[in-house]
């Protein structure tokens, strides 16, 4: 019972300081909004679809994860993004020096601003790839690796600025 006590007090004292939470985040308990604007397309190689979709999978990401109430401008904390790359190359080559597989990476820059702890501030850019068989073309398995780099782009993203991994 003892140890039962003293877990459930360690418990309640970490979850009190307000710094900590279950879901991994370090967000200082008078952070209450976040501002996630359009994710900004700058690559070349253009996929119309891609900003929209890794704006609304960080925005969830961030209404999910966190107790964020999130506002179109001014928030506590401001997230913003830009797609820098995307692109597809061949990665594995074949005896008779054919692409065997492909890869499709999509670079991202984010700049993350802490209006209240300046000192969290991150300026950083982010790259996560998927690869593929190059027997399909790109155009078919295209929608596929997009979610999939979206997922880890959001994770990596998420980790640098709330969570601070």
């Amino acid at each position: 019972m003892r140890k039962f006590v003293s877990i459930l007090a360690a418990a309640l004292a970490a979850a009190s300081c307000g710094i900590y939470s279950f879901s991994g985040t370090s967000i200082q308990p008078d952070v209450k909004t976040i501002s996630i604007p359009f994710v900004e397309y700058k690559a070349l190689r253009v996929n119309p679809s891609l900003a929209n979709d890794l704006t609304l999978a960080l925005q969830d990401k961030f209404r999910k994860l966190t107790s964020l109430e999130q506002v179109d401008m001014d928030g506590d904390l401001d997230l913003v993004c830009e797609v820098t790359g995307y692109d597809s190359k061949a990665t594995a080559v074949t005896a008779q020096e054919v692409a065997a597989q492909n890869r499709l990476t999509v670079t991202v820059k984010i700049t993350f601003t802490n209006k209240k702890y300046p000192d969290e501030d991150v300026d950083k850019s982010f790259s996560a790839y998927a690869d593929y068989d190059s027997s399909q073309s790109l155009d078919a398995v295209e929608g596929g690796l997009c979610e999939e780099i979206i997922e880890k782009l959001c994770e990596d993203i998420f980790n640098a600025t709330v969570a601070q991994w």
